[in-house]
């Protein structure tokens, strides 16, 4: 019997000891994520967007290049997709601008209410605070994972909003802690779709020029606006 009981405390003190590590290692990517961002201007980066689509079990891939910056209070994002064909995506001026070369057509949503909530969606591990997760999400340290050679810290996010959850319900994030930068995400759906996000060649706080986050047109290019 005093065996057991010794067993049992050595076993507590080992939980305790556990918990105490993992809400130490928790804390230290978010602090990473909040130093990043309290000197966060851009962002640029080499991106694979792996699309997965559980009911045919099939995945599309695209690949190109994304922008990140702070313009005064805002957040700026352009995604240059190279394949597999010609897009750009703009986000700006609270409005995202979808320009496909291919058809020569815009089209333009504007965010309205959804802003803070898009805006929240895009500086996931680029250029957002660590802590500012906490009151939108529940977040569970996940371990370390080394990344085409970087040490990367796992974060799992689980929306705490049911209407968000309806979109995603998970969010897994892969953050470079000497950077406080996202490398990898991967966003998962009720329906067991998901993204997989891969990044490389990541540049930090480099000029972006203003051109990258203008939509160029034709004189006979289509817009549309599906929201009126």
């Amino acid at each position: 019997m005093k065996q057991f009981r010794k067993f049992g405390f050595v076993l507590a003190l080992a939980l305790v000891a556990s918990t105490a590590t993992y809400a130490q290692n928790l804390e230290a990517v978010l602090d990473s994520m909040d130093h990043a961002a309290a000197n966060f201007r851009s962002t640029e980066a080499d991106f694979t967007w792996d699309q997965y689509t559980k009911v045919v079990d099939e995945t599309d891939n695209q690949a190109g290049k994304v922008y990140f910056r702070r313009s005064n209070k805002e957040i700026q994002m352009a995604a240059e997709i190279e394949k597999p064909e010609v897009k750009l995506v703009v986000y700006a001026d609270g409005q995202v601008k979808m320009y496909q070369q291919k058809i020569d057509t815009l089209t333009i949503y504007n965010a309205g209410k959804n802003k803070a909530e898009m805006e929240s969606f895009m500086v996931l591990g680029f250029g957002g605070r660590g802590h500012d997760l906490l009151p939108s999400y529940d977040v569970k340290y996940g371990g370390s994972e080394t990344i085409d050679g970087v040490k990367t810290e796992k974060l799992e996010l689980v929306p705490k909003s049911a209407k968000t959850r309806n979109v995603f319900n998970k969010i897994v994030l892969w953050i470079d802690p000497a950077r406080g930068i996202s490398v990898r995400q991967q966003l998962f759906t009720p329906s067991s779709d998901y993204r997989l996000a891969k990044y490389s060649n990541i540049k930090v706080n480099q000029k972006i020029a203003d051109d990258i986050f203008k939509v160029k047109t034709t004189n006979h290019t289509k817009t549309l606006s599906p929201q009126g």
